[in-house]
């Protein structure tokens, strides 16, 4: 992870801060910065999302491909999880330094994703024991300026909700034998519900107090926090301690509620821009990256 050195003077500076609800940059301790979110930006996958959190940059690529269900499901498909960390997000990332985190994000969100309502799995069977459609979500960290999680999960909701599927026939002959035709008709294609898709949000025990949505300094000054991951509607469905210090049950149940609180309405304020960019249709202007 990314890691910026503070003096005392510095580290003290922040936490007195945060005891008094006001942090560095001027927010509360259950604000989140403005957040830039971008979709269908990379033109040969199903979907795509860019999310820029102040200096945390991700994209998230997702692409549909045919596969076989697995054993124990035989009547649904399935997501697979890989997470690049670019070597330019930070310079603790050149040569093997990136695997672990990599590793680390993409586990996250495999136990974030293990939820049974999180996505209709069944909607991506073609045909049970046979042929699904297997989403692969792909992760690139472009920058690293705290908050990383977070970033991620938002980034990974905007893609699955971007992401369109071709629809499939399955035409049999005398014979019994299948054929699968694809739909080449861009509009004739099937969207994921991305209503239970959950949002990560980290919270950065510092001091006495916790707060949202950390920058890199502020991570310097935390020895714990908390990652829960939310629904829309509030429903806490993983949760995980990260950092070498300790929280107090008093402190964990502080922090899922306010992880609740915020969850919600990170999760309004996303779906806000999402339908205002779907509403664009294909006349938006395309910015930034790739566009």
């Amino acid at each position: 992870m990314a890691s910026v050195v503070l003096s005392e003077a510095e580290k003290l500076y922040i936490v007195h801060g945060v005891q008094e609800d006001l942090r560095v940059d001027g927010r509360g301790c259950e604000d989140y910065r403005c957040a830039e979110v971008e979709t269908d930006v990379v033109s040969n996958t199903s979907g795509s999302a860019r999310v820029k959190l102040g200096h945390t940059d991700i994209l998230v690529g997702v692409k549909a491909e045919m596969g076989t269900p697995k054993l124990e499901k035989p009547d649904e498909g399935y997501l697979e999880f890989f997470v690049d960390c670019s070597a330019n997000a930070t310079p603790e990332f050149e040569g093997r330094g990136g695997e672990e985190l990599g590793t680390e994000i993409a586990n996250t969100l495999y136990r974030v994703f293990s939820s049974e309502s999180c996505v209709d799995l069944k909607s991506l069977c073609i045909n049970p024991r046979e042929h699904c459609w297997v989403l692969y979500v792909d992760v690139l960290l472009l920058e690293c300026g705290g908050n990383l999680f977070d970033a991620i999960s938002i980034a990974v909701k905007a893609a699955l909700f971007n992401t369109r599927i071709p629809k499939v026939r399955v035409l049999e002959d005398e014979e019994g034998s299948k054929e699968i035709e694809l739909s080449d008709d861009p509009y004739d294609c099937i969207r994921l519900n991305v209503d239970d898709v959950p949002c990560i949000v980290t919270l950065s025990k510092i001091g006495y107090r916790h707060v949202v949505d950390a920058t890199l300094q502020e991570e310097a000054c935390s020895l714990a926090s908390l990652l829960i991951s939310v629904t829309s509607k509030g429903a806490l469905t993983s949760m995980k301690k990260v950092g070498k210090g300790s929280l107090d049950p008093e402190s964990i149940f502080e922090m899922m509620e306010m992880g609740k609180r915020v969850g919600k309405s990170l999760h309004i304020a996303l779906q806000k821009i999402l339908d205002e960019e779907e509403s664009l249709g294909t006349s938006r202007q395309k910015v930034g990256f790739l566009g």
